[in-house]
């Protein structure tokens, strides 16, 4: 149990914590005495569990405290707080919410490219995932909606990075996928007209 791997424990029981005072603010918004209190409690509980992924990163890479189970963890870790970020500000009756084809949209895409990597790790006997800078752009872009949100950014509209973040979340699914039949196809699983 290395510290980069405590660091993303911590990450992880951080999110039921988010949940909790994005929860009672949109109660409070909803019986119509809005508290800011727990706004700022939940803006400040996810800065903290995002900064901690850098932190994690940076102590594992420099201090030579990698760990397969932190290379397993932390991925898991940061698509919790995310998808529990998208879905909570989506459910809630906060100011400013996402509509509901984000979170759908985000989901689904996750749940194609987990199911392609069984497929093909079935087929094949491994899969070889790539970072790809549409990924990275994606998961930016994302954490940007997220923000723009919880600070109720009005302008310009929340809907553009929101609009920006879900075209690249369909375009490097769609790279993902592309990568995923090429394994297939180099193994002779797939076949280009098929």
């Amino acid at each position: 149990m290395t510290l980069p791997n405590k660091i993303t424990i911590g990450r992880i029981l951080l999110i039921p914590v988010f949940i909790a005072f994005a929860s009672y603010y949109g109660e409070s918004i909803k019986a119509g005495e809005p508290n800011e209190s727990w706004r700022y409690a939940a803006v400040l509980v996810f800065f903290v569990a995002s900064v901690s992924d850098a932190v994690d990163g940076f102590i594992a890479r420099h201090f030579n405290q990698k760990s397969r189970l932190g290379v397993l963890l932390d991925p898991l870790a940061d698509k919790a707080l995310l998808l529990s970020a998208l879905i909570t500000l989506t459910v809630t009756e906060w100011p400013v919410t996402f509509p509901i084809w984000f979170p759908v949209l985000v989901i689904a895409r996750d749940a194609v490219l987990v199911g392609g990597a069984f497929i093909i790790n079935h087929l094949v006997g491994h899969v070889s995932v790539q970072p790809h800078l549409s990924g990275k752009a994606c998961t930016f872009f994302q954490m940007v909606a997220v923000a723009w949100v919880m600070l109720q950014i009005e302008t310009p509209s929340p809907i553009y990075a929101i609009a920006i973040a879900g075209i690249l979340t369909a375009i490097s699914g769609t790279v993902y996928v592309m990568d995923g039949v090429r394994q297939l196809q180099e193994t002779g699983h797939a076949h280009a007209n098929e």
